[in-house]
This record gives structure tokens, sequence and C-alpha cells, in this order.
């Protein structure tokens, strides 16, 4: 690591950041910590809906959050709330962990997902602290099914509490490996784009442009995302489209492939009305702006790089549009068997499909009923992660 710090800027902040954790977790209180540690900022959103209910049932208690990525840390570092401590997860060593955390409270580990580092386990397993990890994903190409995975497998055995599996099959496969401590419990990432049903949202700009209009919304695109849109934008001439791409360095690119868009913090009402396809050039809206669309097409899955947040799109009753190269998505897998989505080799024939969907209104809304449905139909995973880890602590 701090030779590749020598390379990237990313590592060289992980390394020096890594050097600033000890001293945050000596200044920790005495009394208790809940410590959730996430690989990333995609993993400690999906973690939230659970951390901010296990604050409300331990509201004296002092919330811990680690990361290792240095994107997932740095990102975090404006979207966490002010009075958590955050940290980069410190080297898994076992002299380092009884150095640093042998004198403090902790009442409970949660790890997110994945992302398991075996001394620290071990370590917490001594203490007699209790680890959770939520939604867990097992799937055969991970190494607890190798040959040589036996040695994996009885650690997550003997030092984790419990396991909450987001999918039946993962704990299926879990329990095909003899670990038996856990239970389906759900995607609580559905528990939080629920609430965006909830939330009051209006921008008036974006209300004007699509009113009285059939508008998709292509959201967090890449380039093949962004070729179907010039495929549509050029085989129709009264639908609008709102492009947010995955990195908004790209907007000067898409600027040129799009002449006539606007960039929507620059344009006025005037402007917009006139206009077929706007550019969202800022970061934290999109999941909702998809409520404007009739259509919404999500980025990365067209790639192995990954599929973005589909049930962002989703959950405003949406049919949802994406590549079907992405890995360990599983609600992609479902909300396609729902009849709520549809995946696609390649934007041209994702483009047939969306133009066909423009043509057939009914069919249209019977896909965003569908995929409505699924999200309605899905358990609601904090409720049960939460009650359970609650009743299982004195």
């Amino acid at each position: 690591m701090n030779i590749l710090a020598l390379f990237s800027e990313k590592m060289k902040n992980g390394v020096e950041g890594r050097k600033k954790s000890p001293e945050i977790l000596f200044q920790l209180p005495e009394y208790p910590i809940i410590w959730m540690h996430a690989a990333s900022l995609g993993e400690y959103l999906q973690g939230l809906p659970v951390l901010q209910a296990l604050e409300n049932e331990y509201p004296e208690d002092q919330i811990l959050l680690s990361f290792f990525s240095p994107s997932g840390y740095e990102a975090a570092l404006g979207k966490v709330p002010s009075h958590y401590k955050i940290i980069y997860l410190p080297y898994d060593e076992i002299i380092t962990w009884k150095r640093l955390l042998t004198g403090i409270n902790i009442r409970m580990f949660v790890l997110v997902k994945y992302d398991y580092w075996y001394h620290l386990l071990a370590f917490l397993k001594k203490k007699n602290v209790p680890v959770y990890v939520i939604s867990v994903l097992f799937y055969e190409q991970q190494l607890f099914f190798r040959y040589y995975g036996k040695w994996f497998r009885h650690q997550l055995q003997k030092n984790v509490t419990w396991f909450f599996h987001q999918t039946r099959h993962s704990l299926k496969l879990a329990i095909s490996l003899g670990i038996k401590n856990g239970s389906w419990s759900g995607d609580t990432r559905i528990d939080q784009v629920k609430t965006l049903l909830t939330v009051p949202f209006q921008n008036e700009l974006l209300d004007s442009f699509c009113a009285g209009n059939k508008v998709i919304v292509f959201g967090s695109s890449w380039e093949t995302e962004e070729q179907l849109a010039k495929i549509l934008f050029d085989k129709t001439k009264k639908v609008r489209f709102i492009l947010a791409p995955h990195d908004i360095s790209r907007l000067e690119y898409l600027v040129k492939v799009f002449p006539e868009a606007l960039c929507l913090s620059e344009t006025t009402t005037e402007q917009i009305i006139k206009s077929r396809i706007v550019l969202v050039d800022s970061i934290g809206q999109l999941s909702r702006i998809y409520r404007y669309a009739d259509i919404a097409v999500v980025g990365g899955g067209f790639h192995s790089k990954g599929l973005h947040n589909i049930l962002e799109a989703a959950v405003y009753g949406k049919p949802v549009i994406f590549g079907n190269k992405y890995r360990k998505n599983p609600e992609a897998d479902a909300l396609i068997l729902s009849g709520g989505a549809a995946s696609f080799s390649d934007e041209y024939e994702a483009g047939k499909f969306c133009i066909r969907l423009l043509q057939q209104p009914i069919e249209m809304e019977e896909m965003g009923k569908c995929s409505l449905e699924f999200i309605k139909s899905q358990p609601h995973a904090t409720s049960h992660i939460v009650k359970q880890i609650t009743s299982s602590i004195m």
C-alpha cells in the first residue's frame, strides 16, 4: 500500500489517513460504541438505514464508522452526520488491534455485505463483542467455495454472531457451507429508496421541461448509455431527455455530442422549455429526478464496472432499462423477473425496446406498475435486522 501511494493520490490519502486513525480511536468516549464498517460509499449507504435505526435504539452510544477504500472515505466525509466519528480502517494485524481496541467499549460491530478482516473479527470475538454482517451476499465464485477456503469458512463460523442475508439464495449457499448462523432479511436499500416517496421534491425547471412530454431519464450514464441516448434522440422528435452522467467531468464531451443540451444549473425556464435535452451537472439529485421519467435507463450494466442503483428508479413505478453485463446484482434479476425491468447486450437492442415502449403506452404503464409492485413486495429488512440485534444484546 505504501509503495502504491507513490503512484496514486487516492492510495496516498489512504496511507496518510490511516496514520490518524489511532488518535481518533484513543479519543473515543468511555460509553458504548456502535461500530459500522463499510468497504466503500455504496456499502455505507446500504447499511445506513440499519445504523440510523440502531442509533435510535441506543441514543447515548457513540457511532464509529470505518472505511478501507480511500474513495469511500472521501465520498462519505460530506455525507455522514457531524457527530459520527469516521476513520480509515487500520491494517488487519493482531498487534494493531490489541494496541488500539483493548480499552474501547464496543457494544457491537456491524459489517456491511463483505470486506472480512479476519484478525479483527477474531479479536472482537475474544472481547465478546457481537459481530453482525448485514446485506450479506454469498455467491458460488467466492473463495469460501474453493478447495482452499476451509480456513476462511471456519473463521466466519467461529467469529461472526449472525449473518443477515440479502437473498434466500445467499442463505442457502451459506448453509451448504455449514454457516448456519444466519437468516434472510432482504435488501436494506429498498428501505432506503422507499423513503424517497415521502420526501417532497420540486424543481421548477424540470417541471417546465417535462410538462406534457414523454421523458427518458439516463441515470449514472457511461459511454454506452450515452450512445443509447444519442440513438433515441435522433430517432424521436417529441421525446425529452434528462442525462445525468456518472462522472460530471464528461459534461464537456456530452455538450459536443448534444449541441442543444442545456446544463441544469445554468439554464432558465424560457430556455429549457425550448430544448429536448438537459444535462444534470451536479451530484446528489438523481434519486429524486427519476420521478420525472416515463422510462429510466440506469448506467453501468453494459460493462463490468458495476450496475448503478436501479431501485431508485423502480420505486417511482418506472420501467427500468440497463445492460446485461452486470454481476452480483440479484435485485436486477429479481426486477426483470417481476416484469419491471429489461436488460440488453448493446445499445441498439435497448434502443429498439425503448422505442417500442414509447409506441405502446399501455405496455410501458404495465411495466412501471410491475416495478412499483416489486418494491412494495419486498420485506422491511431494517426492522428484521434491528429487532434481532436488539433482542440478542443484553
